[in-house]
């Protein structure tokens, strides 16, 4: 299924006025994305302005980690296939995927995010990374705007209740990124 961007931004759901309005969740992909980007950024403060000589083995389990994580996201986009989209809200007819990647956890994409941005900020050993890795896991964009997607889901597929009991959301037994109950009220995300 080739298409161009605009026809695949239109597919997912993306228009101007989603942009203004967050109607389909616009604006948590473009905090996520910002937080992404800003990955690229150098190490700040770098170890060595600190009088630091970064251990070689936090490098190399940093870049490790950073592979890892990108394993982890491809194979849950394929596991998603056609069904894969950047914003909140599942495609229209997608099937609900429980399978590969999303029989360990809800949100795997999200979980390799963190695994990459865990190893970026250990391969720099920069507090600038360390406060990225906080704000996608801690300051709940990448949780908040899961629980928006659950919602829909919940609204789309009769079995996603149960899957959310029986499964963890992002990150198996931590604080803020694994809820097993309810999601939240549609209003509050």
């Amino acid at each position: 299924m080739d298409r161009s961007l605009p026809q695949r931004l239109q597919a997912w759901g993306f228009s101007w006025g989603g942009l203004l309005d967050n109607r389909h969740g616009e604006w948590w992909v473009m905090a996520q994305m910002a937080l992404i980007t800003a990955h690229l950024l150098p190490a700040y403060p770098s170890p060595a302005s600190l009088g630091l000589s970064w251990p070689p083995l936090l490098r190399v389990l940093g870049l490790g980690l950073f592979a890892a994580g990108l394993l982890l996201a491809g194979q849950g986009a394929l596991n998603l296939g056609d069904s894969l989209s950047p914003l909140p809200e599942p495609m229209p007819g997608a099937p609900l995927v429980m399978a590969g990647a999303y029989g360990r956890c809800r949100h795997p994409l999200y979980q390799s995010l963190l695994v990459c941005s865990l190893g970026v900020t250990l391969a720099r050993g920069s507090l600038l990374h360390l406060a990225l890795l906080l704000a996608l896991a801690l300051a709940l964009v990448l949780g908040s705007k899961a629980r928006r997607e659950e919602v829909r889901l919940c609204a789309v597929h009769a079995d996603y209740p149960a899957y959310r009991t029986a499964t963890p959301a992002i990150v198996p037994h931590l604080p803020r990124l694994d809820w097993r109950s309810g999601p939240s009220d549609p209003e509050a995300v």
